[in-house]
């Protein structure tokens, strides 16, 4: 299920089976991780269920992507956790296994 999950992060479109969380992650992968119109849309998805740790996690990356370390740190700690990659990418990684 997992490697499933995983490979249709990679699809051109934002595959309807996602949960909502991975769905945010695809569009954040979309926008190379950057901000932009894609950020935007994982930050909406994010913010519709605000203190679910896994929107929470996915929040916390949004705003590392952004540059607001204190707001993503923010963000992580709500969801009970912390950030723990080296760098962006590795961070998206890793959330991808952990909400698969």
């Amino acid at each position: 299920m997992i490697d499933h999950l995983t490979s249709r992060l990679n699809e051109p479109d934002a595959p309807d089976e996602l949960p909502e969380p991975l769905r945010a992650l695809w569009w954040l992968k979309k926008g190379g991780l950057e901000i932009g119109t894609e950020w935007d849309r994982a930050h909406e998805i994010c913010q519709t269920a605000e203190g679910t740790p896994a929107y929470d996690l996915v929040h916390g990356l949004a705003h590392w992507i952004e540059g607001d370390l204190a707001n993503a740190d923010y963000w992580y700690r709500r969801a009970g956790g912390q950030r723990t990659g080296s760098d962006i990418g590795e961070e998206w990684q890793r959330l991808v296994g952990e909400l698969s």
